[in-house]
């Protein structure tokens, strides 16, 4: 991410939109079980909210920094940080009863990479298991936000075929102004 990207996902206001609109509103009804996993948690907004919520949390983040920085903050609590990339993630199958991403598809480097991580997600929940998440669209301040930055928007008609072939069922997308929600269950 870059320099205005970083700053705004730490900024006080982004933690008010995540804490009181964004994460209830995508996650507060689901049961996502005693094991979750979340991907891409960046500084960790999401983390501490989740882990209020949750039995267990792993959070995996491929950027070094960041997940330094949220595994020395979340040392003593039922969050483990691992250092990785959601496209091989290096759990045995079915080993997570539930997975949330939330607001970071659209850095991953491709779509076909976007797909991989889907598969990998896929792969390590446990039948039943729901995966769910966030992401915005593509558009003008999306671009301006993202300068020197990876911007791989996910069209979110597209979402659900491509969960589908990831071996998804029950999917649901839902789309706001700048952004959507979506959740699907594991086959």
């Amino acid at each position: 991410m870059n320099r205005v990207h970083r700053w705004l996902c730490r900024s006080s206001g982004w933690k008010r939109m995540l804490e009181e609109t964004i994460l209830p509103s995508v996650v507060g009804g689901l049961d996502l079980g005693d094991n979750v996993l979340e991907i891409g948690p960046g500084p960790g907004l999401t983390t501490d909210w989740l882990r209020q919520r949750l039995n267990r949390l792993t959070a995996v983040e491929i950027d070094p920094e960041l997940a330094d920085s949220l595994a020395n903050r979340m040392r003593g609590t039922n969050v483990r940080v691992i250092r990785g990339d959601g496209t091989a993630l290096p759990f045995k199958d079915q080993c997570f009863s539930g997975a949330v991403a939330f607001t970071m598809l659209h850095h991953v480097r491709s779509v076909g990479l976007q797909n991989k991580l889907f598969e990998e997600v896929r792969r390590v929940i446990r039948p039943g298991g729901v995966f769910a998440g966030v992401d915005s669209t593509d558009g003008l301040l999306m671009r301006l936000l993202h300068i020197r930055d990876t911007l791989v928007p996910v069209d979110p008609s597209a979402l659900p075929a491509r969960l589908a072939a990831a071996g998804f069922t029950k999917i649901s997308v839902n789309t706001n102004g700048r952004g959507f929600s979506f959740s699907a269950v594991c086959s």
